[in-house]
């Protein structure tokens, strides 16, 4: 699996990004594009501890995380319409300039920790290796970017 802690692989993510325009068509779900480049700065500022979902998970929720969590970086894709956790949905209509600044940003400043070998857990997830952190990343991002054909 990819992890967004590669110089090839962070590359990647950054030349798809640039690929996308304000009127860059979703190929399934909901989202417009803005709303698509604020949603995927959600995942980036939780591991770089700038954003903490205020709803703490209950205990369904830790026992769903705890099933899914390997598929969060392992190397099959996700499949398309998977539901989005209640704290991350952006519903309102965002700017798609303002947006695509702040996700690269974000991308850079996750990058910039390649070298870091202690992470905080995660809130839903637990505890990740600096490499799971990385391909975790990595494949939200790619996720999100197949859904706009880049």
């Amino acid at each position: 699996m990819k992890s967004l802690f590669s110089p090839e692989a962070h590359k990647e993510i950054l030349e798809r990004i640039d690929n996308l325009s304000n009127s860059s068509e979703r190929q399934w779900g909901k989202m417009e594009v803005g709303q698509m480049l604020n949603h995927c700065q959600y995942p980036l500022k939780i591991s770089l501890k700038r954003y903490n979902p205020n709803n703490r998970p209950n205990i369904m929720l830790k026992l769903m995380g705890k099933f899914f969590k390997k598929s969060l970086y392992n190397d099959k894709p996700w499949r398309q319409n998977l539901p989005t956790a209640k704290g991350l949905k952006v519903t309102e209509s965002k700017d798609f300039g303002k947006e695509k600044d702040k996700l690269i940003g974000l991308i850079n400043d996750f990058h910039q920790e390649k070298d870091k070998k202690e992470w905080d857990a995660h809130p839903v997830f637990g505890s990740f290796t600096p490499e799971q952190w990385g391909q975790m990343q990595y494949k939200h991002l790619d996720h999100h970017l197949r859904q706009f054909g880049v």
